[in-house]
């Protein structure tokens, strides 16, 4: 008999590990109070990087894992993830070089003459894009064709002990709930990191470019098929999700020096989502005791992606299903 498994949170990586399990055997239950499109999810820019992840010995081969499926998923237009070529703004190259750029099919620094006037250095790399608005509704009928079912709970869940009780002894929990984690958990490792964006009309644009470390950090410019993100912020132990306005027009301003194509883009949106950060991401196994007379039993967490959920979602859901095992 296959094992009932309760998947709380509906995220990307609640998601993906849900898909996973369910293509291991396990009978799925996701448990989310919002939908993906709603989440913090539905905001992400959404491009293969390892953000502000850590630590770099579980990351890499996690970011290497989903790198591999979002490659085979680009074959799919109906998946919403195509390659796109972008440029990693330095003033002075990182040493040693970051162990995921040798992940990557196409990685290389640039020339001088591709780089922007301020900048001394880059790199240039395709990496796989991610059309949220297309690929959360792909991956929610991919749970549900495997058979997996979806129970909306506005109120959350409060307590993962009493949740495990409610399941039974030989059920298994697993916690892709991010930042909400911290309350959920007790967890004092987790905390937001306030990221505003501005969405913009498509000007024909093609190519995007970042500058995560340089002088105009943070500052992206990602295109996709309908829109181009514009962004954005950083911003730790902020929880206010309320747009800035002086924000937004800093955002506009940064990008049009990094692409000045965008200059006369519509804005069509301007949205606030919190990356759930925490020192180290964490995937792993935990007994917890039961409660009122209750069994115990596992809960496998997977929560603190930052801003590298899409990155590390199915390597990190393949390490769930191994600790599912066990």
């Amino acid at each position: 008999m296959s094992r009932e498994t309760l998947v709380v949170g509906c995220g990307v990586s609640g998601l993906t590990t849900a898909i996973r399990l369910l293509e291991a055997g396990h009978r799925v239950r996701i448990l989310t109070r919002e939908l993906p499109f709603r989440a913090t999810s539905g905001v992400a820019p959404a491009i293969w990087h390892p953000y502000r992840a850590f630590p770099e010995e579980k990351v890499v081969p996690w970011a290497g894992r989903t790198l591999e499926v979002l490659y085979e998923m680009a074959e799919d237009p109906g998946s919403g993830v195509s390659m796109l070529t972008m440029l990693e703004l330095f003033e002075v190259l990182p040493e040693p070089e970051p162990a995921w750029i040798g992940l990557l099919r196409t990685g290389r620094r640039a020339t001088p003459e591709e780089l922007p006037v301020g900048f001394g250095a880059a790199y240039v790399l395709e990496i796989p894009r991610i059309e949220t608005p297309v690929y959360l509704p792909w991956l929610l009928r991919r749970f549900e064709e495997l058979g997996g079912a979806l129970e909306q709970r506005p109120e959350g869940v409060r307590d993962l002990a009493e949740l495990r009780g409610l399941t039974g002894s030989d059920r298994l929990v697993v916690n892709c709930t991010g930042l909400g984690a911290r309350e959920l958990t007790g967890d004092r490792e987790v905390y937001p990191i306030r990221g505003q964006i501005v969405r913009v009309s498509q000007t024909g644009l093609t190519s995007a470019v970042a500058d995560e470390e340089g002088p105009l950090s943070v500052a992206y410019v990602i295109p996709r098929d309908r829109d181009v993100i514009l962004g954005g912020t950083a911003e730790r132990d902020e929880w206010d999700l309320t747009p800035d306005p002086a924000v937004t027009e800093e955002i506009r301003g940064k990008a049009e020096r990094l692409k000045p194509e965008v200059s006369g883009a519509r804005v069509l949106e301007v949205k606030v989502g919190l990356r759930p950060g925490r020192t180290e991401v964490r995937v792993e196994r935990e007994e917890l005791a039961g409660t009122n007379g209750a069994p115990g039993g596992p809960v496998i967490h997977n929560y603190g992606h930052g801003g590298a959920g899409y990155t590390l979602s199915w390597g990190c859901a393949e390490e769930v299903v191994r600790l599912a095992r066990g």
